[in-house]
């Protein structure tokens, strides 16, 4: 591997073997040709948009290509501010970085981390297995990549607004102080607004399919996924497909807002005095949980209309109003709260599971690619499939309970029941496969949601400006 400091000849930089890059010293370097020059001194793969980067970075005359002499000058330049970085981390200037430096770096520009995430950072870059970082390690580690400041460490493993299969029951990112002053946040969160509506209007067919097999089990609702569609198709249409969508899609900011506003006061209220002390994974999940369960309890009454607008028959409804009027006259208030309970107790499995699951897989991560520091869209969408996947299996059997309590009073000749009554009945009718009737067309619409979701949360994130440069 081949470095550079500010005496460092420009024929001492690269191996003959590298020459063809910059023929004569003097022939432009594309974003193809120093992707390869990449992969020679350094041996480990460059995603696309790095190289990109630091093309935008290096290009002083703005010809849109890098010569050696530009390229030369932003590898000096870059060597430097990661000079500082590690010199601003270094706080007893032993020329080590560990775990407790990494920590209060990131708390005094705002993101409070935990030891163990401090940690997993570490393990990224440390090569020799000391677990403390030395220059060499930290240059290596970052001379190829355009990072500018430490922050930008901890932004790549943000991941809850960019994945929507349908319920947002986890736990949220972690902002900075000057993401949150500068409307950042704000701007991420309504770029992951518009990516689940996009998302949940794109699966919205397979989620009504869904919630019928949840409702009418195996008695009135059998045959396969392409029969099912064609009965629900026979008696309202095509367009009866997208029952329930309009209000699973306008529920989706304000939940939205109201968890991430619950999650920073009730962070704020578990630390006390101590404001800058960093919350431990368990405490993010309480905190998450809780924010969840605030949000869930705001909105449910919409949870409630979504399901019946869902399970509509034709005429039955003019619209989401006319559903709320109708429920109101007879059923009262309470009932756009039933299925309330299982609803928050579902939210305890999955926001534990989907944390748990995608801290394992970023750690396992972490320890195979120690090279890096960015997981690149593939890692970072498949983790959080991954985990929300499994958070949703988890709390599947409670979400089904919910749906039918929800759904009682639309089920002709249906007993009101209690959570537990409903439990047994279903477990003595239909046996265990009945708490997860509904769970393939759940399974089917992961990979469109989550591949939909991110692709439109990007573009919007570059919309709106929020993307990082």
């Amino acid at each position: 591997t081949y470095f550079l400091d500010c005496t460092t000849p420009i024929s001492h930089i690269f191996p003959t073997d590298c020459k063809y890059t910059f023929k004569d010293q003097a022939a432009l370097c594309n974003y193809t040709c120093l992707k390869t020059c990449f992969l020679f001194l350094t041996k480990c793969c460059f995603t696309s948009r790095p190289c990109c980067q630091i093309v935008e970075a290096g290009d002083t005359n703005r010809d849109g290509v890098l010569d050696l002499e530009e390229f030369t000058q932003y590898l000096r330049s870059h060597e430097k501010q990661l000079k500082d970085m590690f010199r601003s981390l270094d706080n007893n200037n032993d020329g080590r970085i560990d775990a407790t430096e990494i920590q209060v770096c990131l708390r005094n520009i705002g993101v409070n981390i935990s030891l163990e995430d401090a940690n997993r950072i570490l393990l990224s870059i440390d090569k020799d297995g000391t677990m403390t970082i030395n220059w060499n390690e930290w240059r290596d580690h970052f001379l190829f990549n355009p990072i500018t400041n430490m922050e930008e460490v901890a932004c790549h493993w943000k991941r809850s607004l960019m994945v929507d299969i349908g319920e947002q029951l986890t736990v949220p990112d972690e902002f900075s102080e000057e993401e949150k002053k500068s409307g950042f946040v704000w701007r991420q969160l309504m770029a992951g607004a518009i990516a689940g509506s996009v998302s949940r209007t794109g699966t919205a067919p397979l989620d009504r399919l869904k919630v019928f097999r949840q409702v009418h089990g195996s008695s009135d609702f059998k045959g396969n996924v392409l029969s099912n569609f064609q009965t629900m198709v026979k008696e309202g249409g095509i367009w009866s497909l997208w029952r329930g969508n309009g209000i699973n899609v306008l529920k989706i900011a304000p939940e939205t807002a109201i968890k991430f506003a619950a999650y920073e006061q009730i962070k704020k209220m578990m630390r006390g005095s101590n404001e800058s002390r960093t919350l431990k994974v368990h405490e993010r999940f309480v905190a998450g949980s809780l924010a969840g369960a605030t949000a869930q309890t705001a909105i449910y009454p919409m949870e409630v209309l979504k399901t019946r607008l869902t399970l509509r028959k034709t005429g039955q409804y003019s619209g989401i109003a006319d559903c709320a009027k109708q429920i109101l006259q007879r059923e009262g208030v309470a009932a756009f709260y039933k299925g309330y309970i299982p609803n928050l107790l579902g939210i305890i499995p999955y926001a534990g599971i989907d944390l748990a699951v995608y801290e394992t897989l970023k750690f396992s991560w972490l320890n195979r690619n120690r090279g890096l520091v960015d997981p690149g869209v593939t890692v970072l969408v498949g983790c959080g499939a991954v985990s929300s996947t499994c958070g949703q299996l988890a709390s599947y059997p409670l979400a089904l309970i919910r749906t039918r309590m929800q759904a009682q009073a639309s089920v002709k000749g249906a007993p009101k029941v209690s959570m537990l009554t409903l439990l047994q009945t279903i477990l003595s009718q239909e046996g265990i496969t009945g708490l997860y009737r509904g769970i393939s067309p759940n399974m089917l619409k992961v990979i469109p949601a989550v591949s939909v979701s991110y692709v439109v949360y990007e573009y919007t994130r570059i919309f709106l400006g929020s993307q990082r440069t």
